[in-house]
């Protein structure tokens, strides 16, 4: 039988940013993927990370900037990015921006290994 998701787990992060996760470890236990809505308020930024999975990211609204060892990618709304596993990125969001995220495996904050 299917498994309904009647709502998201809605995260808080600091920055004011919102993570509202459909699927993944917190809301569905789900470890093989995690799918979820964020939305990021304008001059948000993350530390970087060197990841243990591949994040898929769709950018609905506003500019979602994604820095890498190569230099800097500005993905707008309309478009996607792929970070791949074990390669160094650092999302901000400098205008703001809306967009999913999808991670293969589930997201982990100890699976991102963050900058210190």
């Amino acid at each position: 039988m299917p498994t309904l998701i009647p709502q998201p787990t809605t995260i808080r992060v600091p920055g004011d940013k919102r993570i509202d996760e459909y699927i993944g470890h917190v809301n569905s236990a789900t470890p093989a993927v995690s799918v979820a809505h964020m939305r990021s308020p304008a001059g948000w930024t993350e530390p970087g990370q060197c990841p243990d999975f591949d994040e898929f990211t769709i950018v609905l609204n506003g500019t979602l900037r994604v820095e890498h060892e190569g230099g800097v990618q500005e993905v707008h709304a309309g478009q996607a990015v792929v970070a791949h596993q074990g390669e160094w990125v650092r999302y901000s969001t400098p205008g703001g921006a809306e967009y999913i995220a999808v991670c293969l495996p589930a997201f982990t904050l100890e699976g991102a290994h963050r900058d210190a």
